[in-house]
């Protein structure tokens, strides 16, 4: 019997920000955001290891505060996919990596495990990400919410910024919302990250479509999964009112 992969979570954190600058830095509760991204995702039981893969010093502090390694990029990696892969090619071995986005303070472990699941119950060149039922309705139609289409096995059709499927008739299809945790293994991090953006990904500013445009799969598991990307700072008024709100239990 094959031994168990090691699972390894790798948060990309750049302090640079268009919309929001420093803001793995910005505080929610007296803690960086990045602190809580690492928190939450060190109450994985799947996870062995939680990595911080920064370009900054300061992310790199708050990180090992909270008690995750951390591995200084060039702060000219061109994506959060790059710095993941620059922080995994001093790991041995052929890891399960779990990509946790640095401006996700409340992701759950729940969420993680799910995605692991979905990653190893599949060949061991497919992706896993997560996605959860919405209604098509509010802000729906938002080109920063990205949307995925899911075929009857589970797998992605396409990802994107308009609301798909566009249902004519009415006749009461179902929607997903694509939530941005993904789980691969190192070597094909190290495929993916050797290809050039591909036209469908550049057309749409979504990474993920690299993966479908070059025929690999890309398994959703569907949850009612509660996140709150920080981009902007309305952004961060939302996740530090929704943190006061949490009970004392839940706080990371």
């Amino acid at each position: 019997m094959a031994a168990s992969p090691e699972i390894i979570a790798v948060i990309p954190a750049r302090f640079a920000s268009e919309r929001l600058p420093g803001k793995a830095m910005a505080d929610i509760g007296g803690k960086p955001m990045i602190r809580h991204v690492v928190e939450r995702t060190a109450r994985s039981p799947v996870i062995s290891r939680v990595i911080v893969a920064t370009d900054h010093e300061s992310i790199a502090a708050a990180a090992r505060d909270g008690g995750a390694e951390a591995v200084m990029t060039p702060a000219e990696l061109p994506s959060g996919t790059d710095r993941i892969a620059f922080a995994a090619d001093s790991l041995a071995g052929n890891p399960v990596l779990v990509n946790v986005q640095g401006d996700e303070p409340f992701v759950s472990p729940g969420m993680i495990d799910d995605a692991v699941r979905t990653q190893l119950e599949g060949p061991p060149d497919c992706t896993a990400t997560l996605a959860s039922r919405v209604d098509g309705t509010g802000e729906f139609g938002n080109p920063d919410i990205v949307k995925v289409a899911i075929g009857l096995g589970g797998d992605a059709l396409y990802f994107s910024r308009a609301p798909i499927p566009f249902d004519r008739e009415g006749s009461g299809t179902v929607w997903y919302r694509h939530i941005g945790l993904y789980v691969y293994r190192k070597d094909f991090l190290k495929i993916f990250s050797s290809w050039e953006p591909t036209p469908m990904e550049r057309a749409e500013k979504l990474e993920q479509l690299r993966i479908l445009e070059h025929g690999f799969r890309v398994r959703v598991a569907v949850g009612e999964y509660e996140t709150l990307s920080v981009d902007t700072p309305a952004d961060l008024e939302k996740a530090r009112e929704r943190y006061r709100r949490q009970p004392a239990a839940e706080r990371a």
